[in-house]
């Protein structure tokens, strides 16, 4: 049986769309604008990875998207995108938290290495997690404010994402190590989404919601 799952990352400036077959990823498009161009992006790229593997979107067997923390409006974005797809075609949708996403893709990098995956959330506010080189979680997810000595006690660990290199400086007599290439991407869904699917771990596509870890604030308009 072919599984087929379309997975989507909208939680940072990076607009993603990935398309996997039995848990390998076969087709894959993504951009990052500054402006978040999700909203003018994210329909197009579905249409286009499908296109390029030359199946038809009732062929997918379940969605998965990148279920936060990050941008309010691109993670809304991605929700209802992902909820109205599995509405319609009837399938199971996914989740997976976007920092646990990060962590899959530098693994393949740095696979005997501490992993610090981080996201921005403005200011010296990161949201982050750590995981051990063995694979096990050392730190759950938060949103914290980075001083020179923070996690001090997971030294030395490799940190990136969208977040990483505005603490580069505050962390350069740190024993850790930046690496700025490694931003979200949809790929990093791709083994996580299959194996949840073949569990059957799936959402409540009626009442899900991303997780936004933070309260949602409106910036106030000019007068």
């Amino acid at each position: 049986m072919s599984t087929y799952i379309l997975h989507l990352e909208t939680a940072t400036k990076v607009c993603s769309v990935g398309l996997s077959l039995n848990g390998q990823l076969i087709a894959l498009k993504e951009i990052e604008e500054d402006g978040y161009s999700h909203g003018e992006n994210l329909n197009c790229f579905i249409e286009d990875v499908l296109s390029k593997a030359s199946i038809k979107i009732n062929q997918l067997s379940a969605i998965s998207l990148a279920s936060g923390p990050g941008s309010y409006t691109g993670l809304r974005i991605g929700a209802a995108t992902a909820k109205g797809l599995c509405y319609a075609l009837e399938i199971p949708l996914i989740a997976i938290d976007a920092l646990t996403c990060l962590a899959e893709q530098a693994r393949a990098f740095y696979p005997n290495s501490t992993l610090c995956p981080v996201i921005d959330a403005r200011r010296m506010e990161v949201y982050n997690l750590f995981y051990h080189k063995n694979g096990t979680l050392l730190k759950e997810i938060s949103a914290d404010i980075i001083e020179e000595n923070s996690y001090s006690e997971f030294e030395p660990f490799i940190y990136f994402g969208d977040g990483a290199e505005k603490l580069q400086e505050i962390w350069s007599d740190k024993n850790c190590s930046i690496d700025s290439s490694i931003k979200s991407s949809a790929s990093g869904q791709v083994k996580l989404a299959f194996q949840k699917f073949l569990e059957h771990k799936f959402e409540d596509v009626a009442y899900w919601e991303p997780f936004y870890l933070k309260d949602f604030i409106a910036g106030k308009k000019a007068v």
